[in-house]
């Protein structure tokens, strides 16, 4: 059965009084003076929330890239299905949290969605700017007029019920508090809206997890440390301890106001997909 289709907004009444699509906001305060993500065990709170966002503007150009041969190309296939499972007719207005480079934003706007992003990081908007200008083979393509906001998505910048729904990309493992997430993204969604959130996973079978281990744990930073900075992408393999049980998931999805959660299983559990509808009745 499809789902009623909701009507779209305009992603300029969208922002709260004091906020607006630039990224010359007011920058984020509390950078490490080093940004080192050397030590011996992952950051938490406040100190995450700094590592994090150094981080990310150190490796933006060359993520895409990194990104593709990390993924053995499978990425841009996962941000597809995705944004299929997020269910929305061409016209909806969805929030990209931690947009990063704007892979998604563009997937959105391939759809005849109209796609807003959101990041943490100003180096990856630069990123995504510089894509829209043909700087990186203008990739950007259809979505080169989405707004790119510079925030933080525990405390994002839109007024309440404001999208059709919301996506993110390999963001799970980088908030700061899950729960808080996603009740901000329910805050900001309208009754009966969707979410669909993508991250990656720990496969289930014995020989899928062995080779995946092998990868993450010792391919990736090995590449990374060519093409980048090793010691993010020593991080990133680490950072999927910060993701809770999939059960944990689903439960902090419900207690904050989402319904009939599903978890999604990519290339063997190499990637998942939470997906939920927002509770409430439909807008008439």
């Amino acid at each position: 059965m499809g789902r009623a289709r909701m009507p779209s907004g305009d992603s300029a009444s969208v922002f709260a009084p004091d906020a607006s699509p630039s990224q010359e906001r007011a920058p984020l305060t509390g950078d490490r003076p080093d940004g080192s993500l050397e030590k011996a065990s992952l950051p938490a709170g406040a100190e995450k929330r700094r590592a994090v966002r150094q981080m990310f503007d150190t490796i933006a150009g060359h993520y895409d890239v990194l990104n593709r041969v990390n993924s053995l190309g499978m990425d841009r296939y996962w941000r597809r299905r995705c944004v299929d499972a997020l269910d929305l007719p061409a016209g909806s207005l969805v929030l990209d949290v931690a947009c990063g480079t704007g892979d998604l934003c563009d997937e959105l706007a391939r759809r005849h969605m109209q796609p807003v992003g959101l990041d943490l990081s100003s180096g990856m908007l630069a990123q995504a700017r510089r894509r829209r200008a043909g700087g990186d083979g203008g990739r950007l393509g259809s979505s080169g007029a989405a707004p790119l906001v510079l925030g933080d998505a525990l405390t994002a910048p839109f007024r309440p019920a404001s999208f059709d729904g919301t996506v993110s990309a390999f963001a799970l493992r980088n908030v700061v508090d899950l729960g808080e997430l996603f009740g901000e993204l329910a805050r900001l969604v309208r009754p009966a809206g969707r979410v669909s959130l993508l991250d990656l996973g720990k496969p289930e079978g014995r020989l899928l997890g062995f080779g995946h281990g092998l990868w993450t744990k010792h391919a990736v930073p090995f590449v990374g440390s060519l093409f980048s900075d090793g010691d993010a992408y020593r991080y990133l393999p680490k950072s999927l301890a910060y993701l809770p049980a999939p059960e944990q998931v689903v439960g902090l999805l419900e207690d904050a106001g989402w319904k009939a959660v599903e978890r999604l299983l990519l290339a063997g559990g190499t990637s998942q997909v939470y997906v939920a509808t927002r509770a409430g009745r439909p807008q008439a």
